[in-house]
């Protein structure tokens, strides 16, 4: 990989992506998407269950590929299943990240408000799931049980017994599986993670990422249960969680902030940790602290808004991640995570990476054990500076449907999934005991704390369970 730009265009250009802003189509260059299918001139009729904010970008991103038929359409809201723009609610589309919809699919479509009548749709091959977070294990293991190829998005479980049990269905399967953890499709860091495997930076001891939004002084707000809007299925979008009332900073977005379906180490930590721990070739940690809490924020989200992790490895080394959401600053200085090394340190983003040599500690006569080096894919693209970052996501997808024509194992498979979203987990889990948890990889099972052993599942509201 060659050096390719200078430290300041690489850091101005890595920030840009890393502070989450979006782009026109007109710049937004990505990966060709006609890779080679084989034999199999077929196409594959896929549906979508969850069509809101993410659910919408993956939609799309599938109908790039020649070879999907999208043949059924699921969702709690009715709008999102008509995809009609002009039906949204309009408190909506004031509070929420509502999708621009519109799409011509065709009236032959199927058009679902119970998912459970899209797995039965023997015109449907595979699934996407980009429903909350806290439905992902349940509709799973019901789309294995229906025979159907899944594209599940992150984070793929509420709790880490799902994920075990979602591992535990697929065995009895020959369903392929893959998770949306999208940069395990970013050839920067396919390329470092054997690289770095081998040696790149030395003995990798120190790893960090996090996640930096400052929603001082009002967060998502403070509202009072009300109806729900009349069409949309606020018992159907609870499903197996403990029935409340309705309030609009809750759904159709806003769930983020609430413990019981989601959280910010799932939505953001899960991204940052399976890419360290790929990067280092680690499965789990074997002890994991966290400090936090609510500190500023009066708004009615029940989950952190400061939060200090670490992860301790049996291998030797500490991995970091940080949630400040009532506070601001800079992100790291040269990408989005950062390992140091006993050789040196790397910053890489999904859009390139810088290594810097470490400098001799006391005592030590050596100049440089590796060269400084850049590499930025932007620069090294056949678009140029039009191109502002390849789409990862497009080509997770692509992967998922060439693994369906040959039955091979998907980039981001399930346990590697389960694995990966098991360090927010664990890191709540710390979090809510206060206490340093001792986690047994093989078993699965915190060793020091039954309190946080019980944190591993929830009963499951009838009629749904795993």
């Amino acid at each position: 990989m060659k050096k390719s730009t200078s430290r300041r265009d690489f850091i101005a250009k890595t920030s840009i992506i890393a502070s989450g802003l979006s782009f026109s189509p007109e710049i937004y260059a990505s990966t060709p998407l006609n890779f080679s299918l084989g034999n199999s001139n077929d196409k594959i009729k896929v549906g979508f269950i969850g069509l809101g904010n993410r659910g919408t970008q993956l939609l799309h991103r599938f109908m790039k590929n020649d070879d999907v038929e999208v043949t059924a359409l699921c969702d709690a809201y009715e709008p999102y299943i008509l995809r009609d723009n002009s039906k949204i609610n309009p408190r909506w589309n004031a509070i929420g990240k509502v999708p621009e919809m519109g799409e011509n699919l065709g009236k032959e479509v199927k058009r679902y408000k119970d998912f459970r009548k899209l797995l039965e749709d023997k015109n449907v091959d595979a699934v996407c799931i980009a429903t909350p977070d806290h439905w992902h294990a349940v509709q799973t293991i019901m789309a294995l049980e229906a025979g159907k190829d899944i594209y599940c998005e992150k984070p793929l479980t509420i709790n880490i017994s799902e994920g075990r049990a979602m591992v535990d269905a697929q065995k009895k399967t020959d369903r392929i599986v893959a998770v949306g953890l999208n940069r395990r499709g970013s050839t920067v860091y396919q390329n470092l993670s054997k690289e770095i495997r081998d040696g790149k930076i030395g003995k990798v001891t120190v790893a960090s990422a996090l996640r930096i939004s400052n929603m001082y002084p009002n967060g998502i707000g403070n509202l009072h249960p009300e109806d729900p809007p009349s069409d949309f299925d606020w018992d159907m979008w609870l499903g197996p969680r403990t029935k409340r009332a309705y309030q609009y900073n809750i759904a159709p977005y806003m769930f983020r902030w609430w413990e019981e379906y989601s959280s910010q180490m799932g939505n953001w930590g899960v991204h940052y940790m399976d890419v360290i721990r790929w990067m280092i070739g680690e499965q789990a940690p074997v002890a994991i602290s966290a400090h936090g809490g609510k500190y500023v924020l009066t708004h009615d989200g029940n989950i952190p808004d400061t939060m200090e992790v670490l992860f301790e490895f049996a291998s030797g080394a500490i991995v970091k991640f940080s949630i400040h959401e009532a506070c601001g600053g800079g992100y790291l200085p040269t990408g989005e995570v950062e390992l140091k090394g006993t050789k040196g340190n790397i910053g890489i983003s999904q859009n390139g990476y810088i290594v810097n040599p470490s400098n001799p500690g006391q005592f030590q006569t050596w100049d440089q054990l590796v060269k400084e080096e850049e590499y930025s894919l932007i620069s090294d693209s056949q678009y140029g500076d039009l191109a502002i970052s390849e789409d990862s996501t497009a080509r997770l997808i692509r992967n998922f449907l060439d693994c369906i024509k040959t039955r091979e194992e998907p980039w981001c498979p399930l346990e590697e999934g389960h694995r990966s979203t098991s360090f927010a987990h664990l890191a709540n889990m710390a979090l809510k005991t206060q206490t340093r948890l001792e986690w047994d990889p093989a078993r699965e099972i915190v060793t020091n704390s039954d309190k946080a052993n019980e944190l591993m599942s929830y009963e499951y509201r009838a009629p749904w369970n795993l």
